[in-house]
């Protein structure tokens, strides 16, 4: 029931950007049936354990409550995703003849696409002699040849450098698999990994610390974009927030562009939509 549901999505993917998450989230639990809706279950979980005492909602509307928020950011994630596999379809078409590019800055370009996607697709589908760095290939790289926690860059940098000429597709997926099955966060299975011989980490004394561990310090949020975005959406729940107001609301009053770009971002991840006079609302 929910991949004809999904398939519909993409198939009418113009009708589908018009509506709101909320909007599609209702189609959701009216077509699809309740044992086979995730968020239904987490909802119901988190309704009874985690009901504010001052909501006056009674138990049963607060879980249809949850459960339609929470059906609405997951698909408002999978919207997103078809809107940014749709416009990237249609950058291939404009500036590539329809042929998807073998190049990296080409494939760059593409909304949608980041640097991990990019390689990804030219090791998988053009077998080039690149890297792929996702989290669980980080996380071997920085434990097994490293012994010692990696920036991102530096896991990237170190991977391009071990890719054996003419290997890549089998290398990338060999990695993947390592560090999605054996070489995990949480209880590696060091004892079955065939790194273990030569693990930097498990070769080491045996008090030394995970490499891979989260060491990095997060980023400050006071004043941060991440504070001013708060701000609007705090903004948009008591009403819409006119251009006027945008940049005393995400607390940037002299910064024009930077309160902008915040509710660009919003706009961009379906979580507000502008009416005329670009005026801001929830959707």
């Amino acid at each position: 029931a929910e991949l004809p549901f999904f398939r519909s999505l993409v198939d009418n993917l113009e009708m589908t950007l018009a509506k709101s998450s909320l909007e599609i989230a209702r189609e959701y639990l009216e077509l699809v049936p309740e044992q086979l809706q995730p968020s239904r279950f987490f909802g119901e979980i988190a309704a009874e354990h985690c009901r504010p005492a001052s909501d006056q909602r009674g138990p049963a509307e607060y879980k249809r409550h949850l459960v339609r928020e929470l059906t609405a950011r997951v698909l408002r994630i999978a919207v997103r995703r078809a809107r940014q596999l749709h416009e990237a379809a249609r950058a291939i078409v404009h500036r590539h003849g329809g042929v998807v590019p073998a190049d990296l800055d080409a494939l760059r370009a593409l909304p949608g696409v980041g640097p991990y996607t990019a390689r990804a697709v030219l090791v998988f589908a053009f077998e080039r002699h690149e890297a792929v760095v996702d989290v669980n290939v980080a996380r071997v790289l920085a434990r097994a040849v490293a012994g010692e926690p990696l920036s991102r860059s530096a896991a990237q940098s170190m991977a391009d450098g071990l890719v054996p000429p003419g290997r890549a597709w089998e290398w990338n997926q060999a990695l993947i698999e390592i560090g999605a099955a054996v070489c995990v966060a949480r209880a590696p299975a060091c004892r079955r990994c065939r790194l273990s011989p030569c693990c930097m980490w498990r070769s080491g004394p045996d008090e030394a610390s995970d490499p891979a561990s989260p060491g990095v310090r997060p980023t400050r949020f006071e004043g941060s974009d991440r504070q001013g975005r708060g701000r609007l959406v705090a903004a948009l729940r008591a009403g819409p927030v006119a251009p006027g107001r945008l940049r005393a609301v995400c607390g940037w009053p002299d910064d024009a562009d930077r309160a902008r770009r915040v509710a660009d971002g919003l706009v961009a991840d379906g979580l507000a939509h502008r009416q005329r006079g670009n005026v801001l609302v929830l959707p």
